[in-house]
């Protein structure tokens, strides 16, 4: 099994989730949880995680894509049954080993969390208030065929915010902040107002 523990303290993020053991020589096939699989093909080594032990360090001998899967084959794993050890780990890395997204993208655990913040009405509407009416929370970002959208944890409910450049002006996440612009009848839409 995989080796020293995982220093306290730091965050990480799950890249994929190892479902079960491939083939007689020790590799296990991975569900892929990353918008970047092929440098999961890169790694040397990364960290498991049940959920409840500490993570460990574990050192890869190789990983390769197969269709919509990753398979992995760790060092000291040499067959069916040591790598059956490994089902059910999640392969993680610290948060700080993400990989860099260009200018305006954002991971969703980055935006998960901020304080949204109204700095205009619509048009027509009157001045911007100083620093913002607060709206609520990010909660989660929806994906569909359009424009992602900000699930927003508001006083009244669930708004639901398009990540739009003219509606969401400005995204801090290093200061956990959205500005946003809510064009005319958003609330009423969503909160039925």
């Amino acid at each position: 099994m995989p080796g020293r523990v995982a220093p306290p303290g730091e965050e990480y993020v799950t890249l994929a989730r190892i479902l079960r053991p491939r083939g007689i020589k020790g590799e296990v096939s991975a569900e892929i949880l990353t918008d970047f699989p092929e440098r999961l093909t890169k790694l040397r080594e990364v960290f498991l995680y049940d959920g409840r032990s500490a993570r460990r360090k574990a050192a890869l001998r190789r990983c390769w894509l197969h269709g919509e899967r990753a398979i992995f084959h760790f060092e000291g794993c040499n067959s069916m049954n040591d790598a059956e050890k490994y089902r059910g780990l999640e392969v993680q890395l610290p948060l700080a080993e993400r990989a860099p997204l260009e200018a305006g993208r954002y991971y969703v655990s980055d935006l998960v969390g901020c304080a949204v913040v109204e700095t205009a009405r619509g048009k027509g509407a009157h001045a911007e208030a100083p620093g913002g009416e607060p709206l609520g929370t990010v909660r989660d970002v929806q994906f569909g065929s359009g424009t992602p959208l900000l699930v927003v944890d508001t006083a009244r409910g669930e708004l639901l915010i398009p990540m739009a450049e003219d509606i969401c002006t400005r995204i801090d996440t290093a200061a956990r902040r959205i500005e946003v612009v809510l064009p005319e009848g958003l609330r009423e839409l969503n909160l039925g107002e």
